[in-house]
């Protein structure tokens, strides 16, 4: 996926394939301080509220995965999102604006040996035709040369280095627009330099099939 500020990549975990279902959870509002800019938009909403989000139940999650200490589930507004996990403000802001942003979701899951972790955001826009120029505007933001075949998705997997913890991260991601959400998803595994390490494309393509559906049969 993108990178932050820092130039860590932002995404999170999963386990193998062979173990994979898919569960969805709930979870408290994500809170980030507001800046001045930020505390007047259209796109503030209510940082402060922690409703139950509407989203919580689309997001598919791999069962048997445990609980992420440092990644809480639950929802988002577009100012904890921009303040928390955007690589771009700037840009993500002008995005999320052309795209009647509604609220968000994200969720992480450690696997059980601690070494992979599994992310899955989603997005609501304010239609579909919104939900693909989201999908493709946050997509852009990073570069992708090696994708590989998902239905209905764009992804990708590498291999690639993290100056701030001097590591090896293999890395799969897809992004999915079903109707009005748009949904990314990630797996990340972290090694010392030199390790064997291998994108799970499998899980990612597992978990990115079964979002699908979930989203296609929400939204029919």
């Amino acid at each position: 996926m993108r990178r932050n500020a820092s130039g860590v990549a932002v995404v999170v975990t999963a386990v193998l394939l062979g173990v994979t279902a898919c569960g969805s959870e709930d979870g408290a509002s994500a809170s980030a301080a507001q800046t001045p800019a930020a505390k007047h938009s259209a796109l503030s909403g209510s940082a402060g509220k922690t409703a139950k989000s509407t989203l919580a139940s689309l997001a598919a999650l791999p069962r048997g995965y445990v609980a992420d200490a440092r990644n809480a589930p639950g929802p988002f507004t577009a100012t904890a999102y921009l303040s928390t996990w955007s690589a771009d403000p700037a840009l993500d802001r002008a995005l999320l604006l052309n795209a009647s942003f509604v609220e968000g979701y994200r969720a992480s899951r450690l696997s059980p040996d601690k070494k992979k972790r599994y992310t899955v955001q989603l997005f609501k826009t304010g239609s579909a035709a919104k939900a693909k120029a989201l999908q493709q505007g946050l997509w852009n933001q990073d570069v992708h040369d090696h994708p590989f075949t998902i239905p209905n998705a764009l992804s990708d997997a590498r291999i690639e280095y993290d100056g701030s913890t001097d590591q090896s991260i293999a890395i799969a991601e897809a992004s999915l627009a079903v109707g009005a959400v748009v949904v990314e998803l990630t797996v990340r595994e972290s090694g010392a330099l030199g390790t064997s390490l291998t994108p799970d494309t499998a899980l990612i393509t597992a978990m990115t099939k079964e979002q699908h559906t979930r989203l296609t049969a929400t939204t029919s």
